[in-house]
């Protein structure tokens, strides 16, 4: 028990050190997705706040962080502006649609949940899960960039430059050299804090969180408690007009938020050797969207790069999210001056060593020894995740992998032919037969050469969709018009049932006796032991 106890509370600690320096992080992160949302910063931190603390109590996955992403602000961007030009420019109404539209996306997230449709995500292939963590790890790359530009977009240079570089570098070689001397202490919380008194007790002139804000257009990270929006129900008329506008932003942004978490949430199973609940995760993100939408936040999803810090850093269990959010939350509510401080090239240099970690290294090691097909998915899903976003990436990488083994397995279908001393031609059919393999399973036959008995076998063969029904039904069809009779053997159970459906005749052509061997000793063990009684091993 004593032992028990105390491997929780160390891994407590863990939690907290680790929550503490993902609320750092979040900070930024969340305003600037704001931004690019073209909404106020305090409705991205109140997002981050609502979901990161719902998602870590009732989620799927213990570890993962959730929050404002800016996968979601690029959707968001052309839903304010539409909703700001129905109104005046006074009336925010582009902010209130914006709300209602993240309730009915975590509505459509909730019923994902509901509809267990997030095991789907088992259906991701390998190729596509590296492509998808190569490209996430060069935007998050890119987008620290704009950090090294100033209010007019023109790059650093000079003394200026250089004392970013310095304090990045500073901050990315205490978070390599740390854990060689010992691993008791959080490496980013401590970079961060050494970096800031630097740059605070230095009087460096640099850009800080306070500036960025500021730059952005914000007044500042103070802030109070969330407010529930009743606005909500005035300015935006609940009709089937609304419906018709916010539903397909909802829908976009409910399938991003959902194979982002879902994606993510597969990357931290891998890290932490352990299984999430996808199911689990759809709900409490669905929830969340629907709590943050009517008390003024932005909506979001799992963040891989603050849920890379977060394990990185010791987090484990939900506690760790649990820090983060509350910390946000205080640090909106009373910590505000002493966050802005914080330098954001800190910052900066705990995002590229997560974009260190993140980038899968070995990628380049089994580029030759992977099929072609996989290389190309590996590319393509990288690429496409830094050109457009995250879901087409996918959503194009599954396609991809999907037509590759339609068309591999389309050429598997093969047909042993032979003749019984009785005249009948017999087809063995091996192989899957489904919609890509239709056309070569029909170029198998002879039809007008074929002499008057013919009988299939599909022993061997796997009948997988309608399309292959359909085929069969056809081939039956081309035999009895040239006059000839067919006989099918060993089709599967639900296939003839179809089949029997669509019509009668083929209770005549299907073979019922089962003469396999192995169907005997499927359905009678008893036979099966007694055969075996007669061997002596």
């Amino acid at each position: 028990m004593t032992e028990f106890i105390r491997k929780r509370a160390a891994n407590a600690k863990n939690d907290i050190l680790s929550g503490i320096t993902v609320a750092l992080a979040l900070v930024p992160e969340a305003v600037a997705f704001a931004f690019v949302a073209g909404v106020d910063p305090l409705v991205g931190l109140y997002a981050a706040f609502m979901i990161g603390l719902i998602t870590s109590i009732f989620g799927g996955r213990p570890g993962m962080i959730s929050g404002a992403t800016g996968a979601l602000a690029v959707v968001m961007v052309s839903l304010v502006a539409e909703g700001n030009a129905m109104g005046e420019a006074s009336e925010q109404l582009g902010l209130y649609y914006l709300f209602a539209t993240v309730i009915l996306m975590g509505i459509i997230q909730m019923l994902a949940g509901v509809f267990k449709l997030g095991k789907f995500v088992r259906l991701i292939p390998h190729p596509v899960m590296m492509g998808f963590v190569n490209g996430l790890a060069i935007v998050i790359f890119l987008s620290q960039l704009g950090m090294f530009k100033d209010v007019n977009g023109d790059w650093f240079s000079g003394d200026k430059l250089w004392i970013m570089l310095g304090l990045v570098g500073l901050t990315m070689g205490i978070m390599f050299g740390l854990p060689k001397l010992t691993k008791k202490l959080p490496e980013a919380l401590i970079a961060i804090l050494v970096v800031s008194g630097i740059a605070i007790f230095g009087n460096l002139d640099v850009a800080t969180v306070g500036s960025f804000i500021r730059d952005g257009g914000g007044e500042g990270l103070k802030g109070g408690l969330p407010q529930f929006q009743t606005d909500i129900f005035s300015k935006v008329p609940f009709n089937l007009q609304t419906f018709k506008f916010i539903f397909p932003y909802a829908l976009i942004l409910a399938a991003i938020g959902l194979i982002e978490s879902l994606m993510t949430l597969n990357l931290v199973d891998e890290l932490t050797e352990s299984r999430g609940n996808t199911n689990r995760e759809c709900l409490a993100q669905g929830g969340a969207n629907i709590v943050t939408g009517f008390f003024g936040g932005m909506g979001g999803c799992a963040m891989i790069g603050q849920s890379l810090i977060n394990i990185k850093g010791g987090g484990r269990g939900r506690l760790s999210g649990i820090v983060a959010a509350v910390l946000l939350l205080i640090f909106i509510l009373f910590a505000s001056g002493l966050i802005e401080q914080v330098p954001i090239a800190a910052l900066v240099g705990v995002m590229f060593m997560v974009v260190i970690g993140t980038f899968a290294w070995s990628s380049f090691r089994i580029l030759n020894k992977i099929p072609l097909s996989d290389v190309i998915v590996l590319i393509a899903v990288s690429s496409l995740t830094v050109i457009f976003d995250l879901a087409i990436a996918v959503v194009a990488g599954v396609i991809i992998s999907a037509l590759v083994f339609s068309w591999e397995n389309a050429k598997r279908i093969r047909a042993r032919k032979r003749l019984r001393e009785d005249g009948t031609k017999v087809y063995e059919i091996w192989g899957p037969l489904f919609f890509g393999s239709i056309i070569a399973f029909n170029e198998k036959f002879d039809i007008k050469d074929d002499p008057d008995h013919v009988e299939v076998d599909f022993v061997e063969s796997r009948i997988s969709d309608h399309s292959a029904i359909e085929a069969i039904s056809n081939l039956v069809n081309k035999y009895e018009e040239a006059g000839k009779k067919i006989k099918l053997k060993h089709l599967s159970e639900d296939c003839k049932i179809l089949l029997y459906k669509s019509s009668p005749k083929f209770r005549e052509v299907i073979v019922e006796d089962i003469d396999d061997p192995r169907y005997h000793l499927a359905e009678n063990p008893e036979r099966f032991t007694k055969g075996l009684s007669e061997y002596k091993f």
